[in-house]
């Protein structure tokens, strides 16, 4: 039962960060946000790339790129959660490859719903900014039930999420109701956006509990790429939720 109350996010589970030998300086909660600021920056340099792809003459040209970082950043995911100390390499790789992917995507989006770009960047970095605050002065604390029921709904969300895939691959039908502007497809969104929101917490309480344990200087990119795969699902989810308001 131990292990059903980590975190939700396979990067940040706490035996990611156990077990791992000290070779010099040790983690800290402060390089941790440092390595984050970067893989943004390198996130939103490489979405201006395919942003301007897809506000050229040529809109198209963009496709490629997309497609590359979603299959490149899943990857490289992939590789980092594996081998945990490649992170000061692989972290900025996925988080540029990422940015291929969200700039792309985000463009589309906002040629079809002025402004909502901006609107999904503000609503992800306030949430974040919220959701912080709330850990720091303890008004939501990461106790065994919280984590229990976050890992619960998520679960499921993702399990929805394949099959869905599933059945749009294959099937030609994928779950309407996740891609619906009525109101319960819009509730739906908005309690996915808050599941993913309660994720960030689990990922403030395992960055700082791995920290406390003294893990090695190299899991600071490591704990920041964890953050960011669930900042990506977030600002995604937001994206999606804002589209479907638009739609009405």
């Amino acid at each position: 039962m131990a292990d059903l109350i980590r975190s939700t996010n396979p990067v940040l589970k706490e035996n990611a960060f156990a077990g791992q030998v000290i070779t010099g300086d040790a983690m800290t909660i402060q390089g941790t946000v440092n390595k984050t600021a970067v893989l943004l920056l390198f996130a939103v340099v490489a979405a201006a790339w395919t942003w301007g792809l897809s506000n050229s003459e040529n809109p198209a040209a963009a496709y490629p790129w997309m497609l590359g970082g979603a299959l490149g950043g899943f990857i490289v995911a992939l590789a980092t959660i594996f081998k945990k100390n490649w992170a000061p390499i692989s972290a900025p790789i996925y988080a540029a490859l990422e940015g291929l992917f969200l700039g792309g995507i985000s463009a589309v989006l906002q040629h079809a719903y002025p402004g909502i770009a901006i609107q999904a960047i503000s609503l992800t970095f306030a949430v974040m900014f919220v959701m912080l605050l709330a850990y720091k002065f303890g008004i939501v604390r990461a106790t065994r039930g919280f984590k229990l029921g976050v890992i619960a709904a998520t679960g499921g969300i993702m399990l929805v999420y394949l099959a869905d895939m599933v059945m749009g691959l294959f099937f030609h039908r994928p779950i309407s109701i996740l891609y619906s502007s009525s109101p319960l497809g819009i509730g739906i969104s908005v309690v996915i956006v808050i599941i993913a929101a309660l994720n960030l917490i689990i990922d403030f309480d395992m960055i700082e509990t791995a920290a406390r344990m003294g893990a090695p200087k190299y899991m600071e990119w490591y704990g920041a790429f964890g953050l960011m795969i669930t900042l990506v699902w977030l600002y995604l989810e937001i994206l999606r939720l804002l589209s479907k308001v638009r739609q009405r």
